[in-house]
């Protein structure tokens, strides 16, 4: 396993660091993993991020229940829209029934589980935003064979309030579980594992 070089020391007073260790010992499902992995660069001036799959198939390979980032962005000079010095930025993709795909209200769903996630685990925010998105698939031509198929994209952020950051990343791993069809659940937490390795996505 290959290390990711530790972030550059921030400059308000180890507040980054604060929050890294609350997200380094959150606490996930056993059928969800979580890897540590290169943060966005040029995007803010410290950033720590994770990849994570339901049920993975194996390493560096996307799952076929439901995958995600969830990326948190440090900028001390709190740029405009963040209201805050911390942004948290996920995505999350899962395929689903094309029945269930065509729903129009989906997306509302979608976005209400997330919201709904956060507030459970009580994970404070604000200035929260995001997308929603539904994609169908038909093949033709050479592809005609190929059998139609949807699957749904979210993409969120918003400012976490307080520095105990390990709630929301918890919360995302629910939603993420959520949106590939497990069933929410108290049981089977167990602690994220302590590995901080590059993947090739």
């Amino acid at each position: 396993m290959t290390q990711i070089p530790p972030p550059t020391p921030p400059s308000s007073g180890g507040a980054f660091e604060a929050v890294a260790a609350s997200l380094r010992a959150a606490e996930l499902r056993r059928d969800l993993t979580v890897d540590e992995i290169s943060a966005p660069a040029g995007v803010a001036p410290q950033a720590i991020a994770f990849a994570g799959d339901v049920h993975p198939p194996g390493h560096g390979i996307d799952s076929q229940l439901g995958t995600g980032r969830f990326i948190l962005l440090h900028d001390p000079a709190s740029p405009e829209g963040w209201d805050g010095e911390f942004r948290i930025v996920v995505y999350a993709q899962a395929p689903l029934e094309r029945d269930i795909g065509s729903d129009p209200l989906l997306p509302e769903v979608a976005w209400s589980w997330l919201q709904s996630a956060l507030d459970d685990l009580g994970a404070p925010r604000h200035a929260m935003s995001g997308t929603a998105t539904t994609v169908l698939s038909t093949g033709f031509g050479s592809l005609a064979e190929q059998d139609a198929n949807a699957h749904i994209e979210l993409r969120a952020s918003w400012t976490p309030d307080g520095l105990d950051l390990g709630v929301h990343l918890t919360a995302w791993g629910e939603f993420l579980c959520a949106l590939a069809g497990l069933p929410p659940t108290t049981e089977g937490i167990e602690l994220m594992s302590a590995r901080r390795i590059s993947r090739d996505r």
